[in-house]
């Protein structure tokens, strides 16, 4: 199996009521970006769109090739490992990892190691996979 070609990752913690200060303070750490609902937020093209709810969000690196194991541990060490806090945090809100997999050919493949995966599991991080084939539609499988 080849590797994949490129990997992002990003934690995310999602409610309407969540205040990104509170989610901080609990974590032990700043997102990459937090938002109230309600609260105006402007795009990358200038456009202002209205927050439909609370969201605190701190990216990974992005990894060419791809490594989630790599970007799992990057987020994590920089968070509280008190999974009573975690307990907390995933009973109130939405908590994922969400991932970005791209590959640039047909077979590519990625895999997660046990250790990756039992920290998410004592956190209830919910892993979040969208998955980009390659851009040519001609390659055959």
């Amino acid at each position: 199996m080849a590797t994949i070609s490129r990997t992002k990752a990003t934690l995310r913690i999602i409610g309407d009521d969540l205040l990104p200060a509170d989610i901080s303070a609990s974590l032990g750490c700043m997102p990459s970006n937090g938002q109230q609902k309600g609260e105006e937020v402007k795009l990358p093209s200038g456009k202002i769109r209205v927050a439909k709810s609370g969201m605190w969000r701190i990216f990974a690196t992005e990894k060419i090739p791809g490594d989630l194991d790599l970007q799992i541990t990057e987020i994590l060490d920089k968070l509280t490992d008190d999974l009573g806090v975690w307990n907390t945090l995933t009973k109130k809100y939405r908590v994922d990892l969400f991932c970005g997999i791209f590959m640039e050919r047909n077979m590519e493949g990625i895999s997660l190691s046990p250790e990756s995966l039992l920290k998410l599991g004592e956190r209830k991080i919910l892993l979040d996979l969208d998955i980009y084939g390659p851009d040519d539609e001609d390659e055959n499988v």
